[in-house]
């Protein structure tokens, strides 16, 4: 296969990032049961994860081909390797705010690299969106995979344990191998720069995206997606907690479960965007999420769950509720691929920076909205919400369909 190591490289490297990225909705749970956090503050981890990858995307977006693409996942790779290597030792909150601060700021590097790169190892608009869609589903499988390595070292009979930590010896170990394979690795950046272009130029050309009407309906598109997937994300081992009644290991599991329906999910548009206009696809997932929502969470009403519930022997509800990720999973793969199709490649690395501020300022919002509706009102009421941006989604995905990027915009 063409590409084969440097595709494997960007699969790897972001396989790592979901699993730390994504911690937070365990994280959120395990400071509160540790620490006594109340759920308000604990929120704040999402905005120390995003608010680092929205200012560095921001800043590094523009002239990161400069800096070289694989220098730049090194450079991530290597500071969550350390930081993973000192979290065992954490014994105050702060530390977990640190730790979502370097991710952040990583997390940055390597996703406008990630980004950039695959219009470098394929050829054909379809082949963008197809790679885009399996890429994102890989990723869905590292928040499984999280989830799961979690919930091992999860002490179900002692909730102020801190064995869970004992987590990130492995996380610094897959981070560091992750490391080496990318260093070993080849990969020709040339398309990605612009050789007629100085900073000056870079950042130019990053402000010219802002003159098509189809760039400002997608990046509305990707901040409503993110807003509602990250309220999902992090909220769910909470919810299972505190609203279903399940044990802790067993809520971060839900988690994990949610993440391979978003797995599948996107993998399925990984095949479906080779059959359908994505706009079809994006329309069938909105409607389809908004519709399960308004038949599942009723169900999460007067439930009884006892502390010897296992997966074996749980309500229909506890299984439901997370695959409805399934359907939400296709959307952002299908909205980010048709975007970066429309424009060169030496503008690829802007797009993806903008791409990165806008998921990043929506998760952070969409987070904290959720935590306090969750903690002032209900957990459902929390989720309901939900509905108002999925609407806008729907209703800005139309117009960006309906626009073409051109030289006379």
């Amino acid at each position: 296969m063409k590409n084969f190591n440097i595709k494997a490289v960007l699969f790897l490297n972001y396989f790592v990032f979901a699993i730390l990225l994504n911690s937070v909705g365990t994280v959120i749970l395990q400071v509160q049961q540790n620490f006594g956090i109340s759920k308000s503050h604990a929120s704040v981890l999402e905005g120390f994860k995003d608010l680092p990858i929205a200012i560095c995307s921001f800043i590094l977006a523009s002239f990161l081909p400069k800096i070289g693409i694989k220098n730049s996942m090194l450079i991530a790779l290597l500071l969550v390797s350390c930081m993973c290597f000192v979290m065992p030792f954490a014994s105050d909150f702060w530390f977990f705010k640190l730790l979502f601060t370097i991710v952040g700021v990583s997390f940055a590097l390597i996703k406008i690299s990630v980004f950039t790169s695959i219009g470098l190892v394929t050829n054909t608009d379809k082949e963008h969106s197809s790679f885009m869609g399996y890429l994102e589903g890989f990723f869905m499988i590292g928040v499984l995979m999280g989830n799961v390595l979690f919930s091992l070292f999860i002490d179900d009979h002692n909730p102020r344990s801190t064995h869970w930590l004992n987590v990130y010896w492995v996380l610094g170990g897959v981070s560091t191998l992750s490391f080496l394979f990318l260093f070993f690795t080849k990969l020709n950046e040339k398309e990605a720069k612009s050789e007629k272009t100085d900073l000056l130029g870079d950042l130019r050309n990053s402000a010219s995206l802002f003159g098509y009407r189809k760039v400002l309906f997608f990046l509305l598109c990707a901040f409503l997606f993110v807003l509602v997937e990250q309220s999902f994300q992090t909220w769910t081992p909470t919810f299972y907690k505190e609203i279903l009644k399940v044990p802790t290991s067993m809520s971060i599991q839900a988690g994990a479960v949610l993440a391979g329906a978003f797995a599948l999910g996107r993998f399925l548009s990984g095949f479906f965007s080779k059959k359908f206009s994505w706009i079809y696809v994006v329309s069938f997932c909105v409607v389809g999420f908004a519709i399960s929502i308004l038949l599942v969470l009723p169900l999460t009403h007067n439930i009884n769950i006892n502390a010897e519930t296992t997966w074996l022997n749980a309500p229909l509800v506890v299984y439901l509720f997370p695959l409805m990720g399934g359907l939400l999973a296709p959307i952002y793969p299908s909205i980010n691929s048709v975007i970066l199709a429309s424009i060169p490649k030496y503008l690829h690395s802007a797009m993806s920076g903008l791409i990165v501020v806008f998921s990043a300022i929506g998760g952070t919002i969409g987070s904290i909205i959720t935590g306090f509706v969750f903690q002032e009102f209900s957990g459902q009421k929390a989720f309901y919400l939900s509905l108002i941006p999925l609407s806008l989604l729907i209703i800005s995905a139309v117009f960006m369909n309906k626009l073409k990027i051109n030289p006379k915009k």
